[in-house]
Order: structure tokens, then C-alpha cells, then sequence
């Protein structure tokens, strides 16, 4: 019996998710038992007090959202494996439960950048790994896309306190950016709250600031009003992960006890994004029809039809506004929503395929490895927990 501690923020579904993908790891396995241990013990009683219990309790593993400060090495001193789930920073002396959150944000960026936005702005915390990383990828992207002197952020909310902010600041920040806007959250509860402040000053979510926050925490997405878009994360292989590497430590001292890396696989479009950044209403036109008939066979010509101007106009002010061409946009805009399937659902590849258009199914494994990098099949499979 592996006997595990883990101490961390059960009102998040990241703590849940990671259970789930421990949960996972243990079938067929010996059994596994789970202290569910709330961060104000180690508040109250610090690592040394965390440590006794645990002795007591003989716990084989420990993951804990610990502060820079603590003492880890103690818990490795006393026969216990200890991983850190990222909290502020990372940790050396210990394997770290981590993401890539630099990837993060830059897929962020190209979310927004394809549905047309010219200002973006980034809402986190302060002196937090997770939160400056993805701002740092969010902001490089933008700046290597030129519209880097439209990049506005906002990192000054404390980690300790995570339901307290001084909303009068806050507020300021938003009502100075420039509209339409593209906003990143660092994560989904940071989402939820830009966009109960939007809502009090009365600015329009999607159409004035469009909010993407991440986790996919579905409850804070699903209470947010309009839903909150997110970058969806594969935790529960991150759990899985972790399951698996206390469960080779403790079978072997001198493993090697790398990190654990959570991967960003996808973006979940809701209300919060539902929006084409472009004041050109024939761009507007285009783009609608495309998302509203990615199912059917698009062509450029059938695109054309649908506004007053001919397909070489077209063309040149469609890659204005969206920085692609008409058929790389639809192919693109096609393989994400394919991707997306892939990991929500168990159907078919083929039958998936169809339903976002991709009827080609010769050469769809081809066009989604020069995509993804991989074939569908492959990303199923890595994004799923075994």
C-alpha cells in the first residue's frame, strides 16, 4: 500500500484532476490511500509539524504546494518522497509538478491572433513562476508579430490572498486599455474575476475585451457569465505522471527524479472569445461563413459569393485582417477544432474527421503531423493519460 499526502487547494479543479489521474495510475496496482491534507495545516503548524503528522501517519509521499522557504529536504531526509506542485517557484532539490507555461501562452496568442486582434493585455499574479511565464510566452509572441507596443499587462495581485484584490485598481487598468482587446488571464479564477469587473463597468465581453483564461476548470467557466473560454491542460496524466514516479522512487532510491510536465493541449472556445476582432464588415461576412460552414466544403469561391468584392480584393484584405490566407485560415481553424474532438471524444479518427470537413482521409495524417507534429492517432494517444 502507497500511502500519499497531498497537501494543496482543494476548491480548484486542478487538485481534482490530479487525483483523478492518480486514481488512474493505481487500478490494477496495489492500493493506494490519499490524506487529503488543507494548506492552513501547514500554515498553523509549519513543515516540521506537516512532517510529524506524516511520520506518524507513515506516508511514503508528500505533493504540497510549498513556499520558496520551506524546508523540503526534510521530508527526503526522513524516508518520505516529496514533489512539489508549482506554487511560486520551482524547486531544485526536489522533482517539481510543472507545465509548459511559456507554450501556454503563446498558444494563447495565436488563438487571438487568428480571430483578428490588434491589443492584448495579460492579467496575473506577482512573483509567481506559472503567471510570468505565461505572460513571457503571450508577450513574446505578440512582439514577434509586430504589435508588440499594443501589449498591456497587469501583475500585481499577491498569491496569498488569492479571493481578496482591490478592485479600484483593477478597474482602472481595464478601463484604460484600448478596445477591442484580447485579454489573457494567468488562470481561469483570475478570468472570472476580470470579467465580474467588466461586467459592473458595463464594457462588452466579447465584443469590447475578450477574456481566455486557463485550467478549463469547468465549474468557474460554467458560472462566468457569458462561459469563459480556457487552455485546457492535461492534468490528469500530469496526476498519472506523478503517481507513476513516486510509485519508481520508491521501488528505487537512486532513480532519476525528473519533473513532472503538464502539457497545454488545446484551447476550449466559448462566449467569453466568440468574436471576430475586424471593424471591415466584408471580413466579418467572410469570416462568419467560414466558421459557421467548416463542416461542408468550403471553397475560396464560395466565400467570394458572399461579399462585394472580387477574390484577389478578397484575399489581399483578408490576410490584412487575419495575417493568413483564406485556405491556410480554414485549414488551420479546421485542425484545431479536430484536435480538440480527438480528445473529447472516443468515435472513430475518420468519423471525427468529417465532422469539421477533413473528408480527405488519405492524406489527413500527413497534413496533421506537418501540424501538430504528430499523426492523430499519436496525439491521442500522448494526450491521454496511458
Amino acid at each position: 500500500m502507497i500511502r500519499l499526502i497531498l497537501l494543496t487547494d482543494f476548491t480548484e479543479a486542478f487538485a481534482h484532476n490530479l487525483l483523478r489521474g492518480i486514481l488512474e495510475y493505481s487500478k490494477g496496482r496495489e492500493p493506494w490511500v490519499v490524506c487529503r491534507m488543507p494548506p492552513s495545516y501547514k500554515q498553523a503548524n509549519g513543515i516540521p509539524g506537516v512532517l510529524e503528522w506524516a511520520k506518524k501517519w507513515e506516508a511514503d509521499a508528500i505533493i504540497a504546494q510549498f513556499d520558496d522557504t520551506d524546508e523540503v529536504e526534510l521530508f527526503r531526509q526522513n524516508g518520505i518522497i516529496a514533489l512539489a506542485q508549482d506554487f511560486k517557484s520551482r524547486f531544485s532539490v526536489i522533482p517539481n509538478i510543472t507545465s509548459r507555461y511559456k507554450q501556454t501562452g503563446q498558444m494563447a496568442a495565436d488563438f487571438f491572433l487568428q480571430k483578428g486582434f490588434r491589443n492584448f493585455a495579460f492579467y496575473g499574479y506577482k512573483d509567481v513562476v506559472w503567471s510570468e511565464e505565461r505572460c513571457m510566452g503571450f508577450r513574446d509572441r505578440i512582439v514577434e508579430k509586430g504589435f508588440g507596443d499594443c501589449f498591456f499587462e497587469y501583475q500585481k495581485q499577491s498569491l496569498e490572498n488569492l479571493w481578496y484584490y482591490e478592485s479600484e485598481p483593477v478597474a482602472n487598468w481595464i478601463k484604460s486599455l484600448p478596445r477591442p482587446v484580447a485579454l489573457m488571464a494567468c488562470d481561469d479564477t483570475q478570468g472570472n474575476k476580470i470579467m465580474e469587473l467588466c461586467r459592473v463597468l458595463g464594457i462588452k465581453i466579447p465584443e469590447e475585451v475578450a477574456v481566455l483564461g486557463v485550467d478549463n476548470d469547468e465549474i468557474i467557466c460554467g458560472l462566468s457569465d457569458p462561459p469563459l473560454s480556457s487552455v485546457n491542460l492535461n492534468i490528469v496524466k500530469g496526476g498519472y505522471e506523478a503517481a507513476r514516479l513516486i510509485e519508481r522512487l520508491l521501488r528505487d532510491k537512486d532513480a532519476i527524479s525528473e519533473d513532472v510536465v503538464i502539457q497545454p493541449v488545446t484551447i476550449v472556445n466559448r462566449l467569453s472569445t466568440d468574436i471576430y476582432a475586424t471593424d471591415n464588415p466584408v471580413i466579418l461576412t467572410a469570416l462568419k461563413y467560414i466558421h459557421q460552414n467548416l463542416v461542408n466544403k468550403i471553397s475560396v469561391e464560395d466565400i467570394v459569393r458572399q461579399v462585394p468584392l472580387s477574390r484577389r480584393l478578397l484575399e489581399i484584405r483578408f490576410k490584412q485582417v487575419t495575417g493568413q490566407p483564406i485556405y491556410q485560415y480554414i485549414s488551420n481553424l479546421r485542425m484545431e477544432r479536430f484536435a480538440q474532438l480527438l480528445l473529447a471524444n472516443t468515435e472513430p479518427v475518420a468519423d471525427l474527421a468529417v465532422q469539421v470537413g477533413l473528408a480527405d482521409a488519405k492524406n489527413l495524417a500527413r497534413q496533421f503531423k506537418e501540424w501538430k507534429g504528430c499523426t492523430p492517432v499519436e496525439y491521442r494517444k500522448w494526450n491521454k493519460i496511458k
